[in-house]
């Protein structure tokens, strides 16, 4: 690409105007006036009604599901373009309280759904119109049978708006008011969180050590605040569980994931035991940096301070060079996005932190979001977003309910992204300072998935075992962590993250439980799907449209099935992914020997 990309998206093709947009409140109108319609309409349709009446309903809930969608992530793309936009913040409690009204109308359609004579729902199945949502029909009427009934069901949807989600939104709102004053070039400059979080990554090990010091300074001062939300989106959790006689706290986000809690435990048995190339890897890369021990900011770091740095051109040019060697039509997506500008990416202040891609189902669009500083980790990042966007693609013309993906599976479709720009960069490399730095990276992010993701998974685990005990305090938060660091990394690191809790924004999701092991899942998943990839050669391009396509109407088990004849409760697989990864930190391992 030869022109100057510009780094920052194009909203206005969704709702010109931004927060001050007439559209989007012409939107919003409609979208209220369509809800409040659709709860009587379900409620007043007989169970033994024709099976043509109900799949107009159903399509009715999808389409109303699909608009309000586009209004949310337009707002949400708002927010985290400005952390200080307070209109857009109304209208996200706007959306909220549609998407709790849409909720009640999905109860009333769930509670329907269960009540069906057993006749008139095999009809219902076997319709035309509703066949090709047909494991999203049997997924809501067995899910509402694990459930209370539909009038706790509807005030749960209700006080979820101004209790629950506001505590994650109370978070969002304490980090956008957060700075991080540092010295640069001799003046002292205020830096986002989001902006912190890169310097974390400087070559500079100094430069790494004064911002985490003020880092953990900055989110100590928050941490109170931070203790008080977490507590509280916990504490609703567990409520909810107890009235729902749920036992397990993982229940809930193993459903959401579409897998069994036995495929989750086998998944981290085999991690667990395969663990010692990473902590010997961590061990090589402290006497690299001349020192006995990484602190939890060398982690990430690059590996040399003459690392390559990359121009925003740069990385969209080389992403969508490798996208193409594996599949012209992910290339050609790719190239669309950021030409098209899909992409916020430019590095100022006033963003929130992190990355994501969110999908706009009406438009048939995607946006992502993600600050680019030069570094190779955000040319991973900016791959493993168009990767996510990229699935979102490939499942136009499908129904709305069958792209409901969840967390687990999306992250695949990224890390396959991902690795596939990665292993192309460590080939390419022509200095071996430059290749070792690039493996490097790729290890990086493994001991991520292994010992970082799995630290956050202990943690969570404990904490809701402990906060079914009442109220927990900032100082014990801050040791189980450090405990679950500890043990997650097998005592490798000098120095841990003490308040990690408080600055992982993924601690506070409310749409999301367990915003963790789904991305250990999806980076695991991938590798298979690449060793497959690589396997069959071009060809496999065609069925990984077809895999991506079936992940929102199966679970992942059957979807391993499926299209890898694989068995995902079993331990064979999980090791066959481990292994990938276990040969390039044992590649570094050879590599670093004599240096």
């Amino acid at each position: 690409m030869a022109v100057v990309l510009d780094q920052t998206w194009d909203l206005d093709s969704i709702f010109a105007g931004g927060s001050d947009s007439a559209a989007l409140t012409e939107h919003l109108d409609a979208v209220a006036s369509d809800i409040e319609q659709l709860r009587p309409d379900i409620e007043e349709t007989a169970v033994t009604a024709g099976t043509d009446a109900w799949t107009v309903i159903l399509d009715r809930v999808q389409d109303i599901s699909a608009r309000l969608h586009e209004a949310s992530a337009f707002c949400g793309c708002l927010v985290s373009q400005n952390v200080k936009d307070d209109k857009a913040k109304l209208l996200i409690g706007r959306t909220s309280q549609l998407g709790a009204a849409l909720s009640a109308a999905y109860i009333a359609l769930d509670a329907k759904l269960l009540q069906m004579p057993e006749d008139r729902w095999l009809s219902l199945l076997d319709n035309p119109g509703a066949q090709s949502i047909r494991f999203n029909l049997e997924e809501r009427r067995t899910r509402a049978k694990d459930r209370l009934d539909p009038e706790r069901e509807t005030l749960i949807a209700d006080l979820n708006v101004d209790g629950y989600h506001a505590w994650g939104r109370m978070y969002r709102t304490v980090v956008a008011r957060m700075t991080l004053s540092h010295e640069d070039g001799g003046k002292i400059v205020p830096l986002s969180m989001g902006q912190a979080a890169n310097k974390l990554l400087d070559p500079d090990r100094a430069v790494r050590a004064a911002v985490f010091k003020k880092w953990e300074e900055a989110w100590t001062d928050s941490a109170e605040l931070c203790a008080s939300a977490l507590n509280h989106i916990a504490g609703y959790r567990l409520a909810l569980y107890k009235h729902r006689n749920w036992n397990s706290v993982l229940r809930e986000p193993v459903q959401y994931n579409r897998m069994t809690e036995r495929t989750l435990e086998v998944m981290w048995d085999v991690i667990e035991r395969h663990k010692a190339p990473f902590v010997a890897y961590l061990k090589r890369k402290a006497n690299l940096f001349g020192i006995e021990n990484l602190s939890w900011h060398d982690v990430a770091a690059p590996l040399v301070s003459g690392s390559s740095t990359y121009s925003y051109e740069q990385a969209a040019d080389f992403i969508t060079e490798q996208f193409g060697r594996f599949s012209p039509a992910m290339a050609a997506f790719a190239q669309k996005a950021i030409v098209n500008r899909w992409v916020e990416a430019q590095d100022r202040a006033g963003k929130e932190t992190g990355g994501f891609c969110t999908s706009f189902p009406v438009s048939n669009q995607t946006r992502i979001f993600m600050t680019f500083s030069g570094t190779f980790g955000n040319v991973s990042t900016l791959a493993h977003e168009l990767g996510h966007a990229y699935h979102q693609s490939v499942m136009r013309g499908l129904p709305v309910m069958a792209k409901g993906y969840a967390m687990n599976v999306a992250e695949t479709a990224s890390t396959m992204a991902e690795r596939i720009v990665t292993d192309a960069a460590v080939r390419h490399a022509g200095d071996p300072g430059e290749r070792l730095a690039l493996l490097e990276d790729k290890v990086q992010q493994a001991a991520t998935m292994f010992m970082n993701i799995h630290a956050r998974f202990l943690f969570e685990t404990r904490f809701y075992d402990r906060r079914r005990q009442g109220l927990v305090g900032t100082e014990e938060l801050c040791d189980m962590m450090v405990q679950a660091q500890k043990d997650a990394f097998h005592d490798a690191l000098g120095e841990y993250h003490p308040h990690f809790w408080a600055s992982k924004q993924h601690f506070y999701g409310t749409g999301v439980p367990f915003y963790n092991f789904p991305y250990t899942f999806g980076y695991l998943f991938s590798n298979g799907i690449y060793a497959r990839a690589v396997e069959e050669g071009p060809k496999f391009a065609d069925r990984y449209v077809e895999l991506l396509r079936d992940t929102g109407r199966m679970t992942v088990e059957d979807l391993a099935t499926k299209h890898l004849d694989a068995d995902l409760t079993r331990a064979e697989f999980w090791e066959i992914a481990t292994m990938l990864a276990v040969e390039d930190a044992n590649e570094f391992l050879r590599l670093t020997e004599t240096v």
